[in-house]
């Protein structure tokens, strides 16, 4: 599944929602059931600048040009986002993050599920995996 289509499963489970608390309380417990990163993964070089809360977005390149991402947050609502997006770029190539628009995130229909400043954090989140999709660096993070 590629990024687009990962990204459609969410935008649907959190478009089925009528009440936007619903999609708020989803996303926290997502973060809640994510898996935490190890803490020797929790560096500096790995936080996300622009975050409200001190989060750390960590990609593993394999040697058939797939990155996957494992990521954590200080904060319910910023740990289900980042893994959300974390989830969504796994397992992608290089082009496939090159390729990808921030306009596509609108389904997820941030304006609404959160205040300005986390979805600020939200683009940084994107530019960070966007930044590493560009590396042409081969070190494995694992």
């Amino acid at each position: 599944m590629g990024v687009n289509e990962k990204l459609q499963t969410y935008v649907d489970t959190l478009n089925s929602m009528d009440d936007m608390m619903d999609r708020y309380t989803w996303l926290m417990e997502f973060g809640k059931k994510s898996v935490t990163i190890p803490e020797q993964h929790r560096l500096k070089e790995f936080e996300v600048p622009g975050c409200q809360s001190q989060t750390w977005l960590v990609p593993h390149f394999t040697y058939d040009d797939k990155i996957y991402f494992t990521a954590d947050s200080a904060a319910l609502i910023s740990k289900g986002m980042v893994c959300l997006l974390a989830d969504v770029f796994s397992n992608s190539t290089r082009s496939d993050i090159a390729s990808f628009e921030q306009k596509e995130l609108n389904g997820l229909n941030l304006d609404n599920l959160l205040t300005p400043g986390r979805r600020n954090g939200v683009y940084s989140m994107l530019k960070v995996i966007q930044s590493y999709g560009q590396h042409k660096d081969q070190t494995s993070q694992t």
